[in-house]
C-alpha cells in the first residue's frame, strides 16, 4: 500500500467513529501522554492543538500549562513551513482560516530547548515510522529539533505493520 492509499484507508477508519467516540477514545492516549517520563521529566514540550479527526489534546495542552511546562504548539504559516508558538493558556487561541483555533502567543525559535514533540500522525508503525497529512510540515520542522525526544501521538486503530517511508521522513522515538 502506499502513502495515498494509506491516508484514504485511515480516513475510511475514522469516518465510521462519531466525534464523540473520538474524543473518548482519546482519553486513555492522552492520560499515558501525560505521565509518560519524557512529558514528565521535561521542562519544555512541543504539542499541537488537535484538529476534529485526530486525540483530542485541547484539555491536555492546558494541562501541561498547569503542571509548569513551557508548552509549544506549531502554526501553518505558508506552503511549507510552520511557525512554533508559546502557550500559556486559551487566550493564546484564536479562529483560523480553516476555522480551527490557531496559537497566537509569542513565536518561539530556540529549537535546542525543545525537549519533547508530542507528534499527530494519520498511521504510525511499529518501528515509529510516521504518514502525515502530505505536506511534509512536521518532517521538515522534526529535522531541526533532532535532540528532542518524538512521540508519535494517534488512535490505535491508525497503527499499522508498515507505514510506506522515504528519504525525508522522520521517525518517532515511541508511539503512544
Amino acid at each position: 500500500m502506499d502513502k495515498k492509499e494509506l491516508r484514504h484507508e485511515i480516513r475510511g477508519r475514522k469516518k465510521q467513529l462519531s466525534s464523540l467516540q473520538l474524543q473518548q477514545l482519546s482519553l486513555e492516549v492522552v492520560q499515558r501522554l501525560l505521565v509518560h517520563p519524557r512529558v514528565v521529566q521535561a521542562n519544555t514540550v512541543m504539542f499541537y492543538h488537535s484538529l476534529p479527526d485526530e486525540v483530542y489534546t485541547h484539555e491536555a495542552v492546558d494541562q501541561l500549562v498547569q503542571m509548569g511546562k513551557r508548552v509549544l504548539l506549531p502554526v501553518v504559516i505558508d506552503e511549507e513551513n510552520l511557525e512554533i508558538r508559546l502557550y500559556q493558556g486559551p487566550q493564546d487561541l484564536k479562529l483560523g482560516a480553516m476555522n480551527i483555533l490557531e496559537p497566537t502567543g509569542t513565536p518561539f525559535t530556540d529549537y535546542q530547548e525543545i525537549e519533547t514533540v508530542l507528534v499527530p500522525g494519520m498511521s504510525f508503525d511499529p518501528q515509529g515510522n510516521r504518514l502525515g497529512r502530505g505536506k511534509g510540515y512536521y518532517d521538515r520542522f522534526l529535522a531541526q529539533v533532532p535532540q528532542a525526544y518524538k512521540i508519535g501521538v494517534c488512535f490505535d486503530f491508525q497503527k499499522v505493520e508498515l507505514v510506506p517511508t522515504d528519504e525525508n521522513d522522520i521517525q518517532m522515538n515511541e508511539v503512544i
